[in-house]
Order: structure tokens, then sequence, then C-alpha cells
């Protein structure tokens, strides 16, 4: 038994020396300290172990080191590390930081730190300012003096502002104030065709503003590539009017014609309430009558001559009525 065990050790010493190795490796990361000095880049291997112990991914910060070193840019791990462990992008940030030397243009890294953890694309602003990028605008409408609309497109050619990244307003602010310079050009001209004759004037008008101030970029030209003639929104705008000025009157008119009918039907119900006044009144009659007989006021023969008189009235009437309706047939 003590023979087999013997012959086990050798077996086991060796699978523990492999797995102590396996995992060696696996937390330090030997092959990337081994490429850091072969590059000339002095890393401790305890550094590597706190990048590990600090939750950093040591390849995400000696890669851009190295590649730091080889373009002569003096950079710390600490710089790299710090800027890891706030979010930012290591290897975008060097990145930058060779472009801008190649470009000569001065950019530390603590302000290319600031600009990254901004929320800004640091590489593609150095670009841009080496590269101007080319903005184009959507058709902006404008209304001229004369009442026509105008259309038009204009590139804005921009470049990047380094000292403005942080804190700046980006391109949808310049496409806002250019369609703002441009909406006034065009209704200040007189007519719509001074704007088809000269559209330069739209350019020059709108690049003395200032447009870019308080914005990441700086506007190099505004160049008009399209002017288009709309609706003649004067001519809609007068027939609008017109036609709410008809509609007006026509209410108006329509609440006269209503106050007649009113005031026709008030005259229609005092017509009746006289009528009915006059058929009280009359009913008293036959009443004074024979209260002035019963008092002596009135003789029998007073009272005949009355019904003579009112027969007599009565009979006038009817022959007036018949030679009415005889010249009514004759004509």
């Amino acid at each position: 038994m003590p023979t087999d065990f013997e012959g086990l050790f050798p077996i086991i010493l060796i699978g523990l020396i492999v797995i102590v190795v396996a995992v060696l490796f696996t937390f330090i990361p030997v092959m990337l300290w081994i490429s850091a000095l072969a590059a000339g880049v002095r890393v401790s291997i305890f550094t590597l172990i706190g990048m590990r112990l600090r939750r950093v991914v040591p390849s995400r910060v000696i890669n851009p080191l190295i590649k730091a070193h080889k373009a002569g840019i003096d950079v710390t791990t600490n710089q790299l590390e710090s800027h890891f462990l706030a979010g930012g992008n290591v290897d975008r940030v060097v990145n930058a930081l060779i472009a801008a030397q190649r470009a000569n243009i001065e950019l530390s890294f603590e302000r290319c730190a600031a600009i990254d953890l901004a929320g800004r694309d640091v590489l593609e602003a150095v670009q841009m300012s080496v590269n101007p990028k080319v903005i184009e605008t959507p058709f902006i409408a404008g209304i001229s003096m004369d009442g026509i609309e105008v259309k038009a497109k204009a590139r804005i050619t921009v470049r990047a502002n380094i000292d403005r990244l942080v804190g700046g307003a980006g391109e949808d602010t310049i496409i806002a104030r250019v369609g703002e310079g441009v909406v006034s050009t065009i209704g200040s001209a007189k007519a719509h065709t001074e704007v088809l004759e000269n559209p330069d004037s739209i350019s020059h008008n709108v690049l003395d503003r200032g447009l870019d101030a308080g914005t990441a970029f700086e506007i190099l030209s505004i160049d008009i590539a399209d002017v288009d003639i709309g609706k003649n929104i004067g001519a809609i705008l007068q027939t609008d009017q017109a036609e709410a000025d008809k509609n007006i009157a026509q209410a108006k008119a329509e609440e006269r014609r209503a106050m007649a009918v009113a005031q026709e039907q008030e005259m229609v119900a005092k017509v009746q309430e006289m009528r009915a006044k006059v058929v009280e009144a009359e009913a008293e009659v036959p009443q004074a009558l024979a209260e002035a007989l019963r008092s002596g006021k009135m003789g029998v023969m007073d009272y005949m001559n009355y019904k003579n008189i009112d027969a007599d009235t009565d009979m006038r009437d009817a022959i007036g009525k018949l030679s009415e309706s005889d010249e009514d047939e004759e004509k």
C-alpha cells in the first residue's frame, strides 16, 4: 500500500503544479506583462494583480498604454486606470491623443478624458478638426414680403472646436440657427425674385450672425444648395380672410333676418291683442245700452234710431263689398 502511494505521489504533485500554474496565468496576465516589457513599457506584475483586485481589465489599460508609449505620448497607468474606472473608453482617448499629436492640435489627456466622459466621440472630434464635416439641412421654408413661399436647402461646413466640446451645443442647434437665419433673410426680401436672383445673400446674412457661438463647432461656410418656390401664401391668406368675412356677413344677415321675423311676430301678437280689446269693448256696448234704458237716459225711440243707423251702416258695407268684388272680376 505505501508503495502504491509513493508511485502516485509524483503524478498528484504534477497535477497540483499544473493547476496552480493555470490559476496563476488566469489571474495574473503574464503574457500581457511580457508584451509590455517587450514594448519597453515598465509595468510591475503586482500592478497587474492590483488591477485584477480593483476589477479593472488589464488589457483595456496596458494595450492603450503600449500604443501611447510607441507614439511618444506621456501618459501613466494611473491616468488610464482612473479613466477606465470612471466609465471612459481608454482606447478611444489614446487614439484621439495620437491623432491630435499627428495633426499638431494641442490636446491634453485631462481635456480628452473630459470630452470622452461627457459622452462625445473625442476621436471623431479630432478627425473633424482635421477634416471638416458637411451638414445638410432639410428644405427650410420662408415667406417673402410679396406672400410667396420660398424653400431653401443649405450645406453647412463645420469644424470641431476642441475647446468647446464640453458644454457646447451640437449639430441640431447649428441646423436650427441656420434655419432661423434663412427664414429671416427670406422674410426680409421684398419679392421672392430677389432670393432667386441672389441666393448667396442668404449665406452671407446667416454667416454674419455668428451662429456658432456657444456650440461645439466652428462654421466655415454656408452654401445654398437648392432654392424652390412653394405656395402663394399671401393669396391663400387673402382667400381665407375673404371667406371668413363672407361667413361673418352671412351670420350678421341671418341675425338681422331673425330679428325682423321676431319683430313681425311681435307686431302680429300686438294686432291680435288690440283686436281682442276691440271685441271686449264691443261686448260692453249692449250692456251699456241696457243700463241706459233702465236708468232712463235713453228712450225707446232713441234705441230704434240707433238700430236703424246700425242696419243702414251694415247695408252700406255690404253694397261696398259687392262693388269691390265686381271691379275685381272686371279686371
